[in-house]
């Protein structure tokens, strides 16, 4: 338990105390875009390595090397634990935004960050809302801003499976031509959720895979691409696709 209350208090001072900071940063936008990527970025990827660091999780990055740094990237990773938005989040190497749930707008100071960090709320029951949110992330992109999203929909509750993954999420690089970046995520599940609510010192391993391009691939690798990068990721993992 004294875990979840460190993170939780450090979470709570951090949003508290950065309220001023996002005051600045939210009127900078209006006459530069593009300035407060130079704050939110790097004090919010700080503040999920303290958490990381307060939960007691033994993360292992692997093939970070692996990923492109002169174009913006679609991430795709697998989704097993709130703590795969932090872990993914502290260790971004460019400005990056993240499909997330409508419903992370409820959480006080976190959205505002969010929404200075572009990040897009999506309404799982809004088809077109949805496909709105995917034509904004295409227009984030164009504006050389890397995408992150988790294309399970939500968090898998069973360890060692992988839920279909959500075609209409790889849009954003069939329509850009940008490199996917799959993230295979092993044992996030069991600092939180596989025993909520205590927070165990747990070890996590998240490998970068190699880069697929969507322009190589064959028509009916390029027509499935999201069970295509769920098996690459699968196989990465040791689970059966």
């Amino acid at each position: 338990m004294i875990r979840l209350i460190l993170c939780a208090l450090f979470l709570t001072v951090f949003l508290l105390l950065s309220l001023p900071v996002q005051f600045v940063l939210w009127l900078l936008r209006f006459k530069w875009p593009k300035a407060p990527d130079k704050v939110s970025y790097p004090l919010v990827s700080w503040a999920f390595r303290v958490v990381t660091f307060l939960a007691g999780t033994k993360l292992t990055i692997v093939g970070q090397d692996r990923i492109p740094v002169d174009t913006p990237v679609l991430y795709i990773g697998n989704h097993r634990s709130f703590f795969d938005s932090v872990f993914t989040y502290a260790h971004i190497i460019r400005p990056t935004a993240y499909l997330a749930k409508q419903e992370t707008r409820k959480v006080p100071g976190m959205s505002i960050w969010m929404a200075l960090m572009h990040c897009q709320f999506l309404n799982r029951k809004d088809v077109k809302q949805g496909l709105q949110c995917i034509l904004n992330c295409i227009d984030l992109v164009k504006d050389g801003y890397s995408i992150t999203i988790f294309p399970e929909g939500t968090r898998n509750h069973e360890e060692g499976t992988l839920l279909p993954f959500h075609e209409g999420s790889f849009k954003v690089a069939t329509k850009t031509d940008i490199p996917i970046v799959p993230i295979a995520i092993t044992g996030s599940g069991n600092v939180f959720e596989d025993h909520l609510p205590f927070i165990r010192s747990t070890a996590v391993k998240m490998e970068y895979l190699d880069p697929i391009y969507p322009d190589r691939l064959d028509p009916e690798d390029r027509k499935h691409i999201g069970a295509y990068t769920r098996r690459i990721i699968a196989e990465a993992m040791g689970i059966e696709a």
